[in-house]
C-alpha cells in the first residue's frame, strides 16, 4: 500500500477539486493523482531538462550541492563564509 502525503492547495483550487470530484463522482485523491499525473507527463521535457542541468552544476562537492539547492552561486556561498576544504 502506498504511503499517503497530505499537500496543501489554496482554497480555491480545493473547491475546484471538490466540484470535479463531486460532479465526476469520485474521490478527491483521484481527481489530484489524476491532474498530479498528467501534468507531469505534459511537462516532462521540461522536468528532464531542469534535472540534466541540475546534474551538470554538480561536482560531488558541498558547495555544489548547496548551490544547486539554494540558487546561490560559489561567489555568494563564499561571501556567506563558504565550507572549510
Amino acid at each position: 500500500m502506498a504511503a499517503v502525503a497530505p499537500i496543501k492547495v489554496d482554497a480555491e483550487t480545493d473547491e475546484l477539486v471538490t466540484q470535479a470530484a463531486h460532479f465526476l463522482g469520485r474521490p478527491k485523491k483521484y481527481i489530484v493523482d489524476a491532474a498530479v499525473r498528467e501534468y507531469i507527463d505534459n511537462h516532462r521535457a521540461e522536468i528532464q531538462i531542469g534535472v540534466k542541468d541540475a546534474l551538470s552544476r554538480l561536482d560531488g562537492s558541498k558547495s555544489a550541492a548547496v548551490s544547486a539547492l539554494t540558487g546561490f552561486s560559489s561567489a555568494d556561498l563564499d561571501d556567506l563564509g563558504g565550507f572549510s576544504r
